[in-house]
């Protein structure tokens, strides 16, 4: 004979989402990117007063990983590839793909309603990943900030 139990917290059922609320979130966040990469074009960060100075540049004179990050996005902007990597080899060649694949991922799964990924199941979250990127990170800064060596003077975010 089986038995029917009161209903728990754990039996709820969630009805699945729609496409269209299961895209707000990529779409809003491809809406802020465009806008924030619009304005970059716009407004160019070669000219002085529009965007505050990086402070590890205008402290030690040093050039971080992001110097020049905003001047590479906006000759993005305008085409310029080689003026993008003249800026900033590591967002361009890096951190920008990146971003893209990483994107385009979230909006693939959103559009097919794939079940959220367990926390730490990520391709981004995983150690090697991390361990491998912050190496290459330092590598590049250290790199770009040898003033010696003719050769890796392209590396440098070309920063007046």
């Amino acid at each position: 004979m089986t038995t029917v139990s009161e209903p728990t917290a754990t039996d709820v059922v969630v009805a699945p989402r729609s496409r269209l609320r299961r895209m707000a979130a990529p779409v809003l966040a491809a809406g802020g990117l465009l806008a924030a990469t619009a304005y970059l074009g716009a407004v160019d960060p070669n000219a002085p007063g529009h965007y505050p100075l990086c402070p590890t540049k205008y402290f030690t004179g040093l050039d971080c990983p992001g110097c020049g990050g905003l001047r590479c996005v906006h000759s993005l902007a305008h085409g310029d590839v080689a003026g993008a990597l003249d800026h900033n080899a590591f967002v361009t060649l890096l951190v920008l793909p990146l971003v893209v694949a990483g994107f385009v991922v979230w909006a693939w799964h959103a559009w097919r309603g794939d079940p959220p990924v367990p926390p730490g199941q990520h391709w981004f979250e995983k150690r090697w990943l991390f361990i491998a990127l912050t190496v290459v990170m330092v590598a590049f800064t250290v790199v770009r900030n040898i003033p010696v060596v003719p050769a890796f003077a392209w590396l440098g975010s070309s920063a007046a």
